[in-house]
Formats: structure tokens, sequence, C-alpha cells
């Protein structure tokens, strides 16, 4: 079944008097559980089109069904609801928020959803355990290695058990073996049925993908999913 299906999106840019064509008649399905690497040169359209999928931005044109749903239609309100509960991100930056604790950073999805104290407290005992946390749960990010920041951000993204997650480089600022490790995480949790969209630079990240899409100039220019052979 499929989770996403792009059809016929574009997304232009005005710069001064030049019109950028970010993404030009793309047309993507994506099944429920896939793990997908988006991949391609600086300016190729990978970030534009994770921006799309994770509903912080709107296309020019063209229909965009999540599970279903035409969610271009939807107002900021609803495509926020919708972000918040069925989509997680991991970043390569991390962007976790500096004053709060690991454990807070966790939580602030389920505070921002309304679920009551005593669930958000156990889910992210729970998370915390999961991403081997524990001890760290007090500790502010400036706190933590760029591992742990990422395992919180990894905690964080799928504390509210989204059905996608969206991560934009999400090894870039670490280490190769802490990495290996982030990868490990998140392919763990494709494992259970979460679908994967990884945007990367890396080859070796992108080839542990089951199907890897290379962008060129705002078009998807391979699909291994539809390669020959």
């Amino acid at each position: 079944m499929a989770l996403i299906e792009l059809k016929g999106i574009e997304r232009v840019f005005q710069l001064g008097d030049s019109t950028v064509h970010a993404l030009t008649a793309l047309n993507l399905s994506i099944g429920t559980g896939e793990y997908v690497a988006v991949m391609g040169p600086s300016g190729s359209g990978k970030s534009t089109l994770l921006n799309l999928l994770g509903l912080l931005d709107r296309p020019s044109a063209g229909s965009y069904q999540l599970e279903d749903r035409d969610v271009t239609t939807l107002s900021p309100d609803e495509q926020a609801q919708v972000r918040s509960q069925r989509i997680g991100f991991v970043f390569q930056s991390f962007h976790l928020v500096p004053r709060l604790t690991a454990a807070e950073n966790i939580a602030l999805p389920m505070m921002l959803a309304g679920i009551p104290s005593r669930e958000r407290n156990s889910r992210v005992e729970r998370a915390l355990a999961d991403f081997g946390l524990e001890q760290r749960a007090d500790h502010r990010p400036d706190q933590l290695s760029g591992g742990q920041r990422q395992r919180v951000a990894i905690a964080r993204a799928t504390i509210m058990q989204p059905a996608l997650i969206l991560a934009d480089e999400p090894t870039g600022n670490l280490d190769r073996h802490t990495g290996d490790e982030v990868v490990h995480l998140l392919e763990a949790l494709n494992a259970s049925g979460v679908t994967l969209v990884v945007v990367t630079h890396d080859p070796a990240l992108g080839a542990r993908a089951k199907r890897q899409l290379v962008m060129e100039d705002g078009s998807l220019k391979q699909d291994s999913a539809h390669a020959p052979g």
C-alpha cells in the first residue's frame, strides 16, 4: 500500500528576477514500511522534496497524498496536526531546544499534542531506556555528545509513533562509528514498520537503503525500484 503518492509536483521559487524550478513534474510513490535514500548533488531538489514530504512547504502545483489523504488541500493548522502526529524529523544539526533536558526535549511533541503528563512520563521513560539515555535524562544538549544528541532527536521524532520518518543527513555531524550507531537505530525503526526516507550525500549510507532515488535539476533522474533488469 502506498503511504506517499506525489503526482505532477512542481515547486517554483522567485529569486529576484529569476525563476527557479526546484522540483519539476515529479511523480513518486513510496509504500508503507519502505526504506528510501534520496541522493543527488547540491541544488538537485533533495531538500525541497524533503520539506514537501514533511509539510514544511507547499508545492506550486500537483498533489501529495499521505495515507490516502490529499494533504496539499489542508489548512496550515491541519497540516501542523498531521506533521505532529504522523511525521518524525531527524536533522543533521539535531534541532534540540538548548534549555530543555533530554527528557524534556523528547516529551515536547507530546506536550504540544496535549497528551496527559502521566502518559508522557511513561513514554519518555521507555524511550530513554530504548535509546540508552537513562543516565542522560536530566542533561541539556550542551552536556551531551553528538551521538547522544542525535539519539535524543530520534527519540523525539518517534515518540508520537509516526508513520514516516524523514532524516536529513542524519550522520552529517557525527564520526563514522557514532554515525553507524545512529543508522542502525533508524534501520531498527524501519524494521518495525516505520517508513524511512533519508536524504544523504554519503554513498555508503545511500547504498544501505532498499531503494535509491537520484535527483538532478529538480527531477527524479533515477529510481532503483524501476531500474532495468
